[in-house]
């Protein structure tokens, strides 16, 4: 699986901080261990995790902004924890409202010794903490314009919103609130179709 991982890795072309290969191989492993007591996820084979989950999470590394990123919608911990082991400078909030799910990220972000990494179960909208965010990130959780309703109000002076979709999302941006300003940048993820993955970057007016 190392082997494996190091070889996705460099097809990306980033710069990692030493061990994260290591640390990588340790989350998947426990990420299938625990798939096999509790459904946390639907992608089971190797190659596909770490396609789905390492590499199609690292592909928004160069998006970030500023130190502190929420995970909204993190399920399992992607694109969370993958971009919590390679940014060990940025603090990491990832936020569910899935208990096991959220039970998974503590657990995983423990093992993994991450201490940039506070794992909460709350629902988007419900969540009110002291400090908005730097970078809000979502992958595959909702429509953008029930991203920006749900947890717009995340988003710091600033900030951005960072949604993370498959394929040009043209009836989506369609229906995004004129208070938002948008992107779109295309992603490149090794092992996937070209066009397949998307960016939306979104900053209030």
């Amino acid at each position: 699986m190392k082997e494996l991982i190091e070889e996705a890795l460099a097809r990306l072309g980033q710069e990692y901080p030493e061990g994260t290969a290591e640390k990588f191989e340790l989350l998947l492993a426990e990420l299938g261990r625990w798939n096999r007591r509790v459904n946390l996820t639907a992608i089971r084979d190797a190659r596909s995790m770490i396609t789905a989950h390492l590499l199609d999470s690292l592909v928004a590394r160069p998006l970030l902004t500023g130190r502190r990123v929420i995970d909204v919608g993190t399920g399992a911990g992607f694109p969370g924890l993958p971009l919590a082991i390679s940014e060990p400078e940025r603090a990491f909030t990832l936020l569910d409202g899935n208990n096991r799910k959220i039970m998974f990220v503590q657990h995983a972000a423990g093992l993994l010794g991450l201490g940039n990494v506070e794992a909460v179960k709350a629902r988007a909208e419900d969540y009110a903490p002291a400090r908005r965010f730097d970078t809000v990130i979502a992958r595959a959780v909702a429509t953008l314009a029930e991203l920006v309703t749900m947890a717009g109000h995340l988003v710091g002076e600033d900030g951005v919103f960072l949604a993370l979709k498959g394929r040009y999302p043209e009836e989506e941006l369609a229906q995004l609130p004129a208070a938002w300003n948008h992107r779109v940048v295309e992603l490149d993820v090794p092992g996937l179709e070209a066009g397949s993955r998307h960016a939306v970057l979104m900053q209030p007016n």
